[in-house]
């Protein structure tokens, strides 16, 4: 038998999973929150306080993973990380324990709703939503549109999931309290990330491959809504026969029809 060396450098490939840690600039510690695609580009949306446009992310194996592509923070505490072709999205929450949670779309869930929430330091807690475009303020300035819940979470839980049911919420922003002794989290909403930089939620009705001719959208059943409009908040729009008003000033999105995104428009 012979044996020669060979010139390729093999790596393990990994998925991208919500609640799964993620290191920032290889130091600082954080968790992805749900991933995500623009277009064909894979990634996850997180906190906006766990990096800025430009940083760069390692997995929690430690190998290179991808950078941040657009962050705000404060005012809204969200960001989008887009990951290299080592990182395949999955529609999953990590349950530490519980099992991986599918998610299956963001509806958004009412005040009393049971939520639970998935994060690298300190696993998996579930509590109650208690209010929702709430605001909070840190040292670094307040935060507005925010969930309170009475979910613990602690430092490097930050970005990590919020799933209701089957259906993602947002991702931790900050709060009061511990794992130990209780405390309040807030969260920052999925939809209006997802709307702030044109992302697609991966979900259990995503197909494994992204498609190859985005430009080729689904027929709409009729209305004067459109993908690709800009909509003001305050702007009032038609969709299958109901009207909807704009909640939020956003690009649609394909996918992004009014019933779909409660967070960013409302039946009138």
């Amino acid at each position: 038998m012979r044996v020669g060396l060979s010139s390729e450098q093999p790596r393990a490939y990994a998925d991208l999973r919500g609640g799964d840690a993620y290191y920032m600039n290889g130091t600082g510690r954080c968790s992805i929150g749900f991933p995500v695609r623009r277009g064909t580009q894979n990634g996850f949306v997180t906190a906006g306080h766990c990096g800025t446009p430009g940083v760069t992310t390692t997995g929690a194996n430690q190998q290179a993973q991808g950078s941040f592509q657009g962050s705000t923070f404060p005012g809204r505490d969200y960001a989008w990380v887009a990951t290299n072709a080592n990182w395949t999205p999955r529609p999953l929450v990590n349950g530490y324990g519980n099992g991986d949670v599918t998610v299956a779309g963001s509806t958004q869930a009412v005040v009393g709703s049971s939520v639970c929430r998935s994060g690298s330091t300190t696993g998996w807690h579930c509590g109650t939503i208690q209010q929702h475009n709430s605001s909070v303020t840190y040292p670094e300035g307040t935060i507005s549109g925010v969930t309170r819940t009475s979910v613990c979470a602690e430092p490097g839980d930050s970005g990590g999931s919020f799933i209701s049911g089957s259906q993602a919420q947002g991702v931790t922003s900050g709060g009061s309290g511990n794992c130990s002794q209780g405390g309040t989290t807030y969260y920052q909403p999925v939809n209006p990330a997802l709307a702030a930089y044109g992302l697609t939620l991966v979900t259990s009705g995503t197909p494994t491959d992204p498609p190859t001719d985005p430009t080729d959208p689904p027929t709409e059943p009729g209305g004067t809504w459109a993908a690709g409009t800009t909509y003001a908040a305050g702007a009032v729009v038609t969709y299958g026969g109901a009207s909807y008003r704009c909640l939020q000033g956003h690009q649609a999105q394909p996918g992004w029809q009014p019933p779909n995104v409660p967070a960013l428009w409302l039946r009138v």
